[in-house]
């Protein structure tokens, strides 16, 4: 029994990663599939070639990437997009949208941004309790008139799902800055503790 229960839990260990991986792959690849949709019937690849190869969107979509990054990479581009910003704010509902995700953006995607830089050990959700956070920058706005001192905002992750979490404004000199890279730290956040950065590995003992 002990030999059943070790192979079943090796196999868990190979599938499980392997099956996630291929479920989110093909979640992705749909989805940016839907992109086709944009192009005329008689253009598709589908009605051209007269079968489907999943794919075809990704490709399309990093042409629009790139096409679109090549545009407004130059003066008239960079002037359209202002244009453009301008429209959008003069409309109700849609401008408050549009201005916070595209804050949120220009400060993930920009290159010159700061957030999620740099990790941090912080005490959360309580003192002696610790846990891994990411500096997304300084604290703003009249939030500033309250807080005495230095202080940094930081997003700190649930495990195993990042994506939810909680922002919180500390003193930075409560934030412990750790000497691993933002992946390393976010496989140690999902892997609930098991990936340690730096640990090695099991071919090598």
């Amino acid at each position: 029994m002990s030999a059943l229960r070790k192979w079943f839990v090796a196999g868990l260990l190979v599938i499980v990663p392997v099956a996630i991986t291929i479920a989110v792959l093909q979640w992705i690849i749909g989805t940016l599939d839907q992109t086709l949709l944009i192009l005329p019937e008689s253009w598709r690849p589908d009605r051209l070639i007269g079968v489907h190869i999943p794919g075809f969107g990704v490709l399309l979509t990093l042409a629009i990437l790139l096409v679109v990054g090549a545009v407004v990479s130059n003066f008239l581009g960079k002037k359209l997009v202002t244009w453009g910003d301008t429209l959008v704010s003069r409309i109700p509902v849609v401008r408050s949208i549009y201005s916070s995700v595209k804050q949120v953006s220009d400060t993930l995607f920009s290159p010159s941004g700061n957030a999620f830089r740099t990790a941090v050990l912080v005490q959360w959700p309580r003192p002696e309790v610790w846990t891994i956070g990411f500096v997304t920058g300084t604290p703003g706005g009249d939030v500033t008139n309250y807080l005495v001192g230095d202080y940094l905002s930081v997003y700190v992750p649930t495990t195993p799902n990042p994506t939810g979490g909680y922002f919180v404004m500390l003193r930075k000199s409560d934030c412990v800055e750790l000497k691993m890279s933002v992946d390393e730290a976010l496989k140690y956040v999902i892997s609930m503790g098991v990936v340690v950065p730096g640990a090695p590995s099991n071919n090598n003992r």
